[in-house]
This record gives structure tokens, C-alpha cells and sequence, in this order.
């Protein structure tokens, strides 16, 4: 535990005043970004939008930062896009821009000599360029195809100095930039999973229960006449703790888990030399392997009167194709 008291309280209340004052301050410079978007902002969202090629995002320092954020946001909403340091520009990496593309330039001053300098060989280029500034009348406001302006009253420094408000407000515009251009292309949440496989989203959307379920050799399944002896024998075998049972011809036509067993034990063990048909679930609950696995983990949570840990998957011919126990969900992030 820290030693709170190390600090007097005229300390602790400079603390909290100057905190709530940057908070202050950045929230009121982003309130007041919203009479920027206009017609110059529509332009250079449709700019993007009619982009066959790629956006690259070009800044230095604080506003090399941001724009890093910016360019992975674009890409990872529909817009493919990727960051291109200045200095490293000026020395190679234009090679990466194409006269199809359209350049994100990030300049608070609209003076940053790193920037600046690469403007008229992306001109020569014949890329688009699209400057986030602070100053209209700056080289990259000059320079740019669209200006959108991202200018503030004063930094939160109490110097002026440390980037601070500026670049909150070009976080926030890059953000408002990206929401535009996702919301026109009309990208979902399925969208957004094929650019995310390795979240918990994309788990969920793209994951499909053919994905987890056991099948095979793995997939216990047991005849209609075998007792429960051997139907216990047949579970311990998989660890799954049940098997599907079939009828003569192959089709599912119940389930028995270990459970079932253990209940018939509590009356009789003579009960192990039943038919598996005896004591089995009739018509349970089942699903097909093309359903997504985050389904079958919410028919198993949401199973009345209590919830379920197997599921067993059934084919279009009615035959046990695999089987689901929740702890495949759950190793897989299927939460």
C-alpha cells in the first residue's frame, strides 16, 4: 500500500484541480470540433471513400503517435490504411505511396519541416493529400487537396507547449473520420471480426461449432441395445462425460451423460446392466455444426431447469455427426 500521506494537502489539491482542468479543457476544445465537420470533411470522407488504393498516415512526434492510432483504426474498420514515418519517408519509404492512394498529413503547426519536405514529392506522385492542422494558411494546408481543421484555443500545458489538447482533438477528429467512413460502407460487426480472428469478437462471429465440436473417433456415439454398463465404459473412454445414442439405422435418437448413470446407481447398480434406452434423454437438445459456437454456449447456458455442458450435433440426415462439451467453448474464448 502507498504511503498516502506523503504528500501535503496543498499538494494533493494542485493534483486534482490541474487534472479536472485538462479534462476541462480537452473536452471543451473536441465540443467544439463539431461546427468543423463540413463540407471540406464530407469532401475528404468521399476522397476515401472513392479510394481504390490505400490512406497512409504520415505525422512526427505526438502527432506521429496519433496518427498511428488513426491509421490502425481506419484499417481495422474497412479502410485499409497504414502508418508512414516522415523522416523515414524522406529517405525510401515514398516508395510506398502510389499516385492511387490518399495521404493523411498530421501537423499542428502545419509547419513540421519532416512533413513539409515530403509534400511536393507526394504531389509529384499524384496522391491525394488530406492535412489535419491547426493552421489553414500553413505549407500543409497550402498543399492539401482537403483541409480539415483541427485547431485549438490553447494546450492544457500549463507552458503551451506539451501537445496536449491539440492532439486530443486530432484523436478525436481521426475518430469521427473513421466512424464516417465505417458507418457509409456499412461495416458490421461480422466485418469488424474477419480484421479481429485473434479477440473475443471474433471468436464469437467467426467460430462455428463444426470449429470445437469432438467428431470422428472423438464423437462417442452408442447403440440403442448396448446396457448402461457399456455406455459408461464408452464415456470414460471419450472424457466427455456422455455419448449420443442411435438407433438401429444410425439416426440420433437420445443422450445419456453421466449423470443419467449416476442417478440410476443411486437406486440400484443392477441398473448398469439396463438398456441404454432405459434411462436415456429422449429429443434433448441438440445443433447443427453450421451454427455459430457462441450459439451453442448460450443453449447450454440458457437450458431449463438447469444449465446443460454437452450438446450433441446432428447432421441434415438426423445421424450424430459430433458432440460439444462447454469446456471446448471456453478453451476456445467462446465467451
Amino acid at each position: 500500500m502507498p504511503d498516502m500521506g506523503k504528500y501535503d494537502e496543498e499538494t494533493k489539491t494542485k493534483i486534482r484541480v490541474k487534472a479536472a482542468e485538462t479534462l476541462e479543457d480537452e473536452a471543451e476544445a473536441i465540443s467544439k470540433l463539431k461546427e468543423r465537420i463540413d463540407e471540406e470533411f464530407v469532401g475528404a470522407c468521399e476522397c476515401i471513400l472513392d479510394c481504390d488504393a490505400r490512406v497512409v498516415v504520415t505525422g512526427m512526434g505526438k502527432s506521429g503517435h496519433i496518427g498511428r492510432k488513426i491509421a490502425a483504426s481506419l484499417a481495422s474498420t474497412g479502410t485499409p490504411a497504414f502508418f508512414m514515418h516522415p523522416a523515414e519517408a524522406f529517405h525510401g519509404d515514398l516508395g510506398m505511396v502510389t499516385a492511387d492512394d490518399v495521404v493523411i498529413a498530421i501537423s499542428n503547426s502545419g509547419e513540421t519541416a519532416e512533413i513539409v519536405n515530403i509534400l511536393p514529392i507526394i504531389k509529384r506522385i499524384g496522391a491525394k493529400i488530406i492535412a489535419m492542422s491547426g493552421r489553414r494558411d500553413s505549407a500543409l494546408g497550402q498543399h492539401a487537396d482537403f483541409y480539415i481543421d483541427t485547431s485549438v484555443e490553447r494546450e492544457a500545458c500549463p507552458l503551451g507547449l506539451a501537445p496536449t489538447t491539440s492532439t486530443t482533438a486530432t484523436l478525436a477528429m481521426g475518430d469521427a473520420l473513421t466512424i464516417a467512413l465505417m458507418s457509409v460502407r456499412n461495416f458490421t460487426a461480422k466485418d469488424f471480426a474477419v480484421f479481429h480472428p485473434g479477440g473475443s469478437l471474433g471468436k464469437r462471429l467467426l467460430l462455428t461449432v463444426a470449429n470445437v465440436m469432438h467428431s470422428g473417433d472423438d464423437n462417442p456415439v452408442i447403440g440403442i441395445d448396448a446396457s448402461a454398463r457399456e455406455a459408461l465404459f464408452k464415456m470414460t473412454d471419450k472424457g466427455l462425460g456422455a455419448t449420443s445414442v442411435v438407433n438401429a439405422d444410425g439416426k440420433f435418437i437420445g443422450l445419456l451423460t453421466d449423470g443419467d448413470i449416476r442417478r440410476c446407481l443411486a437406486k440400484s447398480t443392477e441398473l448398469l446392466d439396463e438398456p441404454v434406452e432405459n434411462i436415456m434423454t429422449r429429443n434433448p437438445v441438440t445443433i447443427t455444426s453450421d451454427k455459430l459456437a457462441a450459439s451453442a454456449l448460450s443453449i447450454m447456458e440458457k437450458h431449463k431447469p438447469r444449465p446443460i455442458t454437452v450438446l450433441p450435433v446432428i447432421d441434415a440426415d438426423g445421424r450424430p455427426c459430433g458432440i460439444v462439451h462447454l469446456t471446448d467453448l471456453l478453451r476456445a474464448g467462446v465467451v
